[in-house]
């Protein structure tokens, strides 16, 4: 996504403003009190409060979350925000459930249809890898699973970072990465998060310690995945007028670009574990943003991106356009991903050292 200052903006119909922003501090699975009505309370009142609007200005809500039954986003938000007899809208799509919920509650502002949307998103998570939940039915994970065998087999490792870790190791096949690369992506993520109070860890490692930690698959050592984590974070998004009538024009914030695109045939069709875990749609979404806000790469400063796993970091550089196919080991040897370099990327720690409760996906630096 693409921000842009209420101050700096050309004149359209129905833009949409981040008026308002809250979030908790992410935590390992249990280890805060209370539950997931008392996460989404927490980040949707400092949301409204750094909006500056009461709840009942709240046309409609749109909320994220993966685990947990169908009514969840209801009960986070009547007993923790306020019962208005608003829509109320769950979201779950897996790692991007929280952008999801903010493209939904954008389209919303854009569309005419409501004038203040709250976009929130929370996860209550289980310690340890990810699993399927359901036995009895289609994996919706089968075809991706499928490109995996066909090119590299499976071992017995977590699903996840099979899936990502054969990414990168096709990436080294094909262009001479190494093992110190993805390394250096997870190194640097470590320490930036020493500067976010609200980050799962905030200790700094040296790169030995990342390379020689616990293996989890191929070159990917624990200090290189995302953590589960319990956690919320919330938006308030509003529309020109609603912003004019408030007096909200030094806070608000314009999307001038947002992008949702899904798997592609490449996705499935080259035997690729790179186009597998997203690259494709990736450069697909990136270019769509960047025709769309008129900006470039190089005219960006700070970038915060879907680092999963170490290689899914590395393989985004390319896809974004930060460099050409190939050369995201050179960015990083620059040191171009970090202070002093082209662009901070993950100032927050990333998914890597922030945590990564699945409901707050994309949303939540």
């Amino acid at each position: 996504m693409v921000y842009h200052n209420i101050l700096k903006m050309s004149p359209a119909k129905n833009r949409v403003f981040v008026v308002g922003v809250g979030m908790t501090k992410f935590d390992k699975p249990g280890a805060r009190d209370g539950d997931y009505p008392d996460m989404a309370k927490e980040a949707g009142e400092k949301a409204l409060a750094d909006a500056g609007v009461p709840y009942s200005a709240v046309q409609q809500a749109c909320v994220g979350y993966v685990y947990g039954d169908s009514t969840c986003g209801q009960r986070a938000i009547y007993h923790s925000l306020g019962l208005s007899g608003i829509p109320i809208i769950n979201v779950n799509n897996n790692c991007s459930t929280g952008s999801t919920a903010l493209f939904m509650a954008r389209q919303l502002i854009q569309g005419g249809l409501a004038e203040c949307v709250l976009a929130l998103g929370f996860e209550k998570m289980e310690r340890g890898s990810l699993s399927s939940k359901y036995m009895d039915r289609t994996n919706p994970m089968d075809r991706h699973m499928e490109v995996m065998l066909n090119r590299y087999g499976m071992v017995a490792a977590p699903a996840a970072p099979q899936m990502f870790g054969n990414a990168g190791r096709e990436h080294m096949e094909k262009y001479g990465t190494k093992p110190e690369h993805f390394a250096k992506i997870a190194w640097k993520n470590h320490k930036h998060s020493t500067n976010n109070p609200y980050s799962q860890f905030q200790d700094e490692y040296t790169l030995d310690q990342v390379i020689k930690s616990r293996k989890v698959f191929e070159f990917l050592t624990v200090l290189q995945c995302c953590p589960t984590s319990d956690g919320a974070g919330a938006a308030v998004l509003a529309s020109e007028a609603f912003v004019r009538r408030n007096g909200l024009q030094a806070k608000a914030v314009e999307i001038i670009a947002q992008e949702m695109v899904t798997d592609l045939a490449s996705t499935f069709d080259e035997n690729s574990c790179i186009k597998m875990v997203g690259y494709d749609m990736s450069c697909v979404a990136a270019k769509k943003c960047y025709e769309a806000a008129g900006l470039m790469p190089t005219d960006v400063d700070v970038i915060e991106l879907h680092d999963c796993f170490s290689a899914n970091e590395l393989i985004t550089y390319e896809a974004l356009g930060l460099c050409p196919e190939g050369k995201a080991g050179e960015l990083i040897d620059r040191g171009d991903n970090t202070y002093g370099g082209k662009w901070v990327i993950n100032p927050s720690g990333g998914l890597i050292s922030k945590g990564h409760p699945l409901g707050t996906g994309g949303f939540s630096p």
